[in-house]
């Protein structure tokens, strides 16, 4: 998938239409999160970088010759018997600097992320999920009837989490539509779109489970929250 255009104040405005009016018809409460991303993967960062100064203490052990003989002719040195101090010096110098350049070029966030394992990213947006819908939704309705649609535009993946209500009732499984209307209208570059259509399909499943109620209020925002 590629990178989505952004959000247009009419496409926010298009979000929380589609949520007031899935809310219209039953008791749920959805709440919508739009994150730029759901982590940093600094520490990511931090693994590839130790593994590749690991990779260059090893290609000094294998190679021991070659590179003390490297380093003797970039440094201008003379020809001569390497002490064990000098030895650890100069790979102390070359793990420190693989470290530091990897390091350095990981801070390139898109190259971060692309090595960064599918199953560690999926895990991350999940976790980021469950924390902002604590946050935002978690036993904040009378019924225990909210629901969050989260997406993280970065790692190009959605989650929705519901409360113990919802979930004691409508299994995991049932939201699979929800995420694939949602997925065909981002592949299409339709951003908004792709979130009304995961709140519609939420909405009617939510109308079926739990019908709106004549005294029912509003208890959560409907406007896309976005972080």
């Amino acid at each position: 998938m590629a990178d989505l255009s952004p959000m247009t104040e009419a496409d926010r405005d298009r979000v929380g239409a589609a949520v007031a009016a899935a809310e219209g018809q039953s008791a749920g409460e959805i709440v919508t999160i739009l994150a730029e991303r759901s982590d940093d993967y600094g520490d990511v960062a931090l693994v590839w970088s130790a593994a590749v100064g690991l990779l260059a203490l090893l290609a000094l052990v294998a190679l021991p010759d070659f590179y003390l003989g490297l380093y003797a002719r970039l440094t201008g040195a003379w020809v001569h018997e390497w002490s064990p101090r000098e030895v650890f010096a100069v790979a102390a110098l070359v793990v420190a600097l693989k470290f530091a350049g990897t390091w350095l070029i990981l801070l390139w966030r898109p190259l971060r992320l692309a090595l960064t394992p599918a199953t560690i990213r999926n895990r991350r947006v999940r976790a980021r999920a469950i924390t902002c819908f604590k946050v935002g939704a978690e036993r904040r309705t009378h019924g225990r009837t909210g629901i969050l649609v989260y997406l993280s535009l970065a790692e190009h993946r959605a989650e929705i989490v519901a409360d113990e209500a919802i979930a004691a009732i409508v299994p995991a499984e049932t939201w699979g539509d929800a995420m694939a209307g949602m997925l065909a209208e981002l592949k299409r570059d339709h951003l908004a779109d792709g979130l009304i259509a995961a709140v519609t399909q939420v909405g009617a499943v939510l109308a079926q489970h739990f019908p709106r109620a004549d005294d029912d209020r509003n208890e959560l925002p409907d406007r896309l929250i976005e972080v």
